[in-house]
């Protein structure tokens, strides 16, 4: 039986998961909740999942009401798992806030990190080749799961 696969989530797939009706961001976050892939969370994340899903003019026209993107987002903190990071690996990627990404895939030992944000992600300096840096649509097709 093969493990789990373990990921970080980055803050563009969690708010796409939310905003938009389906598609594949939903699909991974549904997949996290229904414990089929295992989300980890570091105190750095933890603050801008925080920061963004608590800017109201983002949600603008948003199916899902606050409460209920309260409660998703809730559920999918139950299902994460805390990762403390000891070490500041600085990756230096081209934008400075997603090295966290990086270092917290690192400390989890992390199968990959999801993002929509690849240009960026995947082109720090300091390469890591056990953590792969997908799209959801590639997290989807690299580990499959039930719909």
């Amino acid at each position: 039986m093969t493990p789990m696969p373990t990921l970080v989530l980055d803050t563009n797939v969690l708010v796409a998961a939310l905003l938009h009706g389906g598609g594949s961001a939903r699909a991974v976050l549904r997949a996290c909740l229904m414990a089929q892939y295992q989300p980890v969370l570091g105190p750095a994340l933890m603050a801008e999942y925080e920061d963004v899903l608590g800017r109201v003019e983002l949600f603008t026209g948003c199916v899902l009401s606050a409460r209920e993107r309260a409660e998703v987002f809730d559920g999918f903190l139950n299902r994460c798992r805390w990762v403390e990071v000891f070490y500041a690996w600085r990756p230096n990627l081209p934008d400075e806030a997603d090295n966290h990404l990086i270092e917290l895939g690192v400390a989890a030992q992390a199968h990959a990190i999801v993002t929509r944000n690849l240009r960026d992600v995947a082109r720090g300096e300091l390469k890591f080749p056990a953590l792969r840096v997908l799209t959801p649509e590639q997290c989807l097709e690299a580990f499959p799961c039930q719909r």
